[in-house]
């Protein structure tokens, strides 16, 4: 695992909230929900420098402090073109769409936007929520060669086959929770349609959401009944992979 990750550091910081730091010390944050997140470790909730943010989907648990941390640092927000558009309307400044099978070279990082099946909408401040576009994955291709698959909140759904044809992840962080994306018989199934041989468990903290039943342990037992040797990458929020 260490010399796959070639330099990279995986930073889990909670729920679907991952950071990530390039070989050349590029800061990355997907779906930052920080702030009210109750999982994240005090001392991580303070950002310092922050290059790109990736947002898979306009849910309040993903979308989070993403346009409060782009007018703090300047970093550059990755999203659909609806969330964009909002992010726009907020004030923000560096923000750029991305749509589904579109890439973009960010940074040091090649970023593509993979289909999710899921919904999304953005809660406004007045407690009404509008159209958040369709939600998504991406595959994060770093300088080093590594690719990264990060699903978003999803089903399994067949495709996940020509994502792993496509791009070739090395390493996939699924949802496992269930209720509100797959769960871990699916994720397991997911895994084995990648080819993925690293799974990151994300998104089934019932101390975030409380209908939350799977288990990283779940998903273990579903990769061996399905006949999918991946190894299951158990973090806690504060854990870092990292080589």
């Amino acid at each position: 695992m260490e010399q796959l990750l070639g330099g990279v550091r995986i930073t889990y910081l909670g729920h679907a909230t991952f950071r990530f730091t390039t070989p050349g010390d590029e800061q990355i944050i997907i779906d930052p929900f920080i702030n009210d997140n109750p999982v994240i470790p005090a001392e991580l909730k303070e950002v310092g420098e922050l290059d790109t943010i990736l947002v898979t989907h306009g849910h309040f648990d993903h979308l989070g402090d993403a346009a409060q941390l782009s007018k703090d640092t300047g970093a550059k927000v990755i999203a659909n073109f609806e969330i964009f558009s909002y992010l726009q309307s907020q004030g923000v400044e560096n923000a750029e769409p991305l749509q589904k099978g579109g890439t973009a070279q960010v940074g040091g990082v090649r970023v593509t936007a993979t289909n999710a099946f899921h919904s999304s909408s953005i809660q406004t401040a007045d407690g009404s929520s509008i159209y958040g576009g369709e939600p998504m994955g991406y595959v994060i291709e770093f300088e080093s060669g590594l690719k990264l698959y990060h699903a978003g909140d999803t089903n399994l759904f067949g495709d996940m086959s020509l994502i792993g044809q496509l791009y070739s992840p090395d390493i996939a962080i699924l949802p496992i929770g269930d209720r509100l994306t797959m769960g871990p018989l699916e994720a397991a199934h997911a895994a084995r349609l990648l080819g993925v041989s690293h799974v990151i468990p994300a998104h089934y903290d019932p101390n975030v959401l409380p209908f939350f039943t799977g288990t990283p342990e779940k998903l273990k037992e579903r990769l061996a009944e399905v006949g999918h040797s991946a190894e299951v990458h158990t973090m806690q929020p504060g854990d870092r992979l990292s080589s």
